[in-house]
């Protein structure tokens, strides 16, 4: 046995490597290769050309009267600053209502919950087929939900910011659980081994540990509830602005609203004014994503 057993894992070898070698080099897996590269070079082509697009024909109108000034009937006097201040605290209301609840969410799923119990696994379920649920049905939702507490004003920040909330909300638990699996479990262990409660393992170690992955993940989410309009022209969110939103209870209007307001006028100078517009909320956009990978890349810890 012994003299044949080394003949039979040289036999078994090479056999793996002859049918890898093989099959990296078939004509399908080099077609399927070609077309893989083929279509990410179409959609960053696009991509690329839409950006320079947007930006030489937003250039002329990318001044400090867009960012000061409000909406006008005229487009060389008319601003978007409604819209920024909007979308800030459209923004910045969602992730105070998000942030801890999915963070929390996350956690006693992971960490607390019984996998093995009907209840959880329905809801582990249905958080992820919520995560890929269209944003105009969590529109549709937050419209049902004040309608029936007879909410009658839905063109409000705090309607806005919880038809976002929805929406990014089990995409917030999804990333938190995952940022919790990637932490070793030998960390956990030796923190229980020491003599730590399960609640002080978690917000010592397990936690802080995870918390690149949290809040890269939730600053993503962020960037694309900052970027949706549809479910809140559902909610009634108001396209002509003519003052600062100053409260939950305030009239607003985003920069995607905005920016559909005026790419649906006849005048060329308004589809100018938009450009512009999309330029100020990409720059937005790519702020946030910088901020996620000076995150991830600052705090990440390798195991």
């Amino acid at each position: 046995m012994s003299v044949f057993a080394p003949i039979g894992r040289r036999i078994g070898d090479g056999t793996i490597r002859g049918r890898v070698k093989g099959g990296d080099a078939s004509p399908t897996s080099i077609v399927f290769l070609v077309l893989l590269w083929l279509s990410l070079f179409l959609a960053f082509a696009f991509l690329v050309t839409l950006i320079v697009t947007t930006i030489i024909e937003g250039s002329p109108r990318l001044n400090g009267m867009l960012l000061t000034e409000y909406p006008a009937s005229r487009p060389e006097e008319a601003g978007a600053r409604p819209a920024i201040l909007g979308s800030m605290m459209v923004i910045a209301f969602t992730a105070l209502m998000t942030l801890p609840l999915g963070i929390a969410a996350g956690v006693h799923l992971e960490e607390f919950s019984d996998r093995n119990n009907w209840w959880n696994r329905i809801v582990e379920l249905n958080v992820q087929n919520l995560a890929a649920v269209p944003s105009i049905v969590y529109g549709l939702l937050t419209l049902g939900a004040l309608t029936a507490i007879g909410v009658k004003d839905k063109n409000i920040v705090i309607a806005g910011a919880t038809a976002l909330s929805l929406l990014i909300l089990p995409v917030i638990i999804i990333v938190t659980r995952e940022a919790l699996r990637a932490v070793p479990i030998e960390i956990r262990q030796g923190s229980l081994a020491l003599g730590a409660t399960p609640l002080q393992t978690l917000f010592r170690q397990t936690l802080p540990s995870a918390v690149p992955g949290i809040a890269t993940g939730s600053i993503l989410a962020l960037s694309r509830a900052l970027g949706e309009a549809a479910p809140l022209l559902i909610l009634g969110a108001l396209v002509f602005v003519s003052f600062d939103p100053n409260g939950l209870l305030s009239g607003y209007t985003t920069l995607p609203i905005q920016i559909f307001n005026w790419t649906g006028r006849p005048q060329e100078e308004f589809h100018i004014l938009a450009a512009a517009t999309s330029i100020v909320l990409l720059a937005l956009l790519l702020a946030m994503n910088a901020i996620a990978i000076v995150i991830r890349n600052r705090y990440q810890k390798r195991w």
